[in-house]
């Protein structure tokens, strides 16, 4: 999976097509994003020990990584991938932005 929590992304379809915001959470195994602020839900939850008041709870719902992508404040959207770069006879994997170029690791 090519996004990470804390990347700032946009969402490119569905009902929320057009917002932005950033991973909360990430869910390789299922290919799904939490995004702040987006696909927002309620939940109606009884009282507990916990949450005396009860009531109705809003938080965000998963959606699919393939209804994001990564957003650059340059750039805007862009396409995520991989290089290797050798820094002090040392090779590691680093993503990169398709448009600009730059290193996002």
């Amino acid at each position: 999976m090519k996004l990470k929590k804390g990347d700032n992304v946009k969402v490119i379809s569905g009902n929320y097509r057009g917002m932005e915001g950033k991973i909360l959470k990430v869910f390789p195994k299922s290919d799904r994003v939490i995004v702040e602020g987006v696909n927002t839900i309620k939940k109606h939850s009884s009282p507990t020990q916990a949450n005396p008041e009860g009531g109705i709870l809003e938080y965000e719902a998963p959606i699919h990584a393939s209804n994001v992508m990564f957003f650059e404040k340059k750039t805007g959207p862009t396409r995520v991938g991989y290089k290797t770069i050798t820094e002090d006879g040392e090779t590691r994997k680093v993503r990169v932005s398709k448009k600009s170029g730059e290193v996002l690791d």
